[in-house]
């Protein structure tokens, strides 16, 4: 029997899971909208998603912001029902062939910067900035960049005071390790610039395609997070940022000079952006990489479809009809009339063999026609039986 949740969500199929939960189909049983589950077992060790919930509820009505359909408890479980939304930028960037344009990179970049600075308005961290986090919409919202995963997000101002929260070092890393401030890997509290320093390692992984310190191997994540973390450190930002524009090394230098409890400035962030975006020529037309992509796939799959229908029409169809070898051809599919009962019947008292035809003697030559003789039972051993037709005419 099919699960129905928050006492109109019929759940479906799985389609993700994470360290906090698995991700289902669900579609309302009033409207038949296809929404998204998230679900986590009440008993987890670190429960995460009803904490998560109250941050969506304090973020709703932005753009970017998935809107919350309902969250509960259902049995065992919380619930947490989402605007479903489209595929990740991680997604994205393996069907792009693991490579993102520069245009694309700038055209998401305004996006998510903006996605954070409304974050970080309302008081929030977001802690855990990677591709898989960003997601692009559907319909008419499939070129609007959305942030989700709260999990992991934290207020860093006093919701009463509004006071920034205190510095503190030899903190544990939170978040994934490839894209974490350096700050973070030497164990200091994050704040605003973390989140920001983060969001230039995804861009320059989109950019380059990876980034140097990834697939290093280690006995423990310990030792794995501590060799990301003295490979990040050693990594100069000209380095890093070597053969792309000079903004992305001007971005890492602006995110590296802010203080713990420093208001950045997001607007400068984005101007560097787009004055690179103008500078290169870019349209701003939302077309990203794998728009054309996706354009070229379907129009290479149209003309194969195309080319296979003229083929198959060229081709005669009677030629189709005979690709089997150990298939006859029906004679009148071919043009050949099947003879009538009368024609047959006179087949039988005419003295016409069509084997002695195949045989080279023809029924008019030089010598003019033969004669016709009276068939006798002695001439015609065939006599008052069906002669031998010719290849054609027998099949029938």
């Amino acid at each position: 029997m099919e699960r129905v949740v928050g006492g109109k969500y019929k759940l479906g199929r799985k389609i993700g899971s994470g360290s906090f939960g698995e991700i289902y189909l669900a579609t309302d049983v009033n409207t038949f909208e296809i929404v998204a589950a998230k679900i986590e077992n009440v008993k987890t060790k670190h429960p995460q998603l009803l904490y998560e919930a109250k941050l969506y509820n304090s973020l709703q009505g932005a753009t970017g912001i998935p809107a919350i359909k309902w969250c509960g408890v259902d049995g065992e479980d919380s619930i947490l029902i989402l605007e479903l939304l489209g595929p990740s930028l991680e997604d994205l960037f393996v069907y792009c062939g693991r490579k993102f344009s520069l245009k694309a990179v700038l055209m998401l970049a305004d996006q998510m910067l903006t996605r954070i600075e409304y974050v970080h308005s309302k008081g929030f961290l977001h802690r855990d900035i990677k591709p898989d986090n960003f997601l692009m919409g559907l319909g008419r919202r499939a070129n609007q960049v959305y942030i989700i995963d709260f999990g992991l997000a934290k207020r860093y101002r006093d919701a009463t005071t509004n006071h920034h929260i205190v510095y503190r070092e030899n903190k544990n890393l939170t978040g994934t390790a490839r894209y974490a401030s350096c700050n973070t890997h030497l164990g200091i509290e994050q704040s605003r610039r973390d989140d920001l320093e983060s969001l230039g390692y995804l861009l320059l992984y989109f950019l380059r395609g990876s980034l140097p310190w990834q697939g290093l191997k280690a006995a423990t994540k310990k030792q794995k997070y501590d060799k990301i973390c003295e490979k990040k450190l050693a990594t100069p930002i000209e380095v890093l940022c070597k053969s792309h524009p000079v903004e992305f090394a001007s971005y890492f230098h602006y995110c590296h000079s802010l203080t713990f409890d420093q208001r950045p400035d997001y607007g400068f962030l984005k101007r560097l952006f787009r004055d690179l975006f103008a500078h290169e020529g870019c349209k701003l037309d939302y077309v990203f990489d794998w728009t054309t992509l996706k354009y070229q796939h379907q129009q290479s799959h149209k003309a194969k479809q195309q080319m296979q229908a003229s083929t198959s029409q060229l081709i005669p169809k009677d030629s189709r009809m005979r690709q089997d070898r150990n298939v006859t051809t029906p004679a009148n599919q071919i043009g050949i009339r099947r003879p009538s009962k009368q024609a047959e019947k006179n087949m039988n008292t005419d003295n016409f063999h069509f084997d002695s035809m195949r045989a080279g003697e023809s029924s008019s030559g030089m010598h003019g026609p033969s004669p016709r003789k009276k068939p006798s039972p002695t001439s015609n051993p065939g006599h008052g039986k069906n002669p031998a037709l010719p290849t054609r005419l027998r099949q029938d």
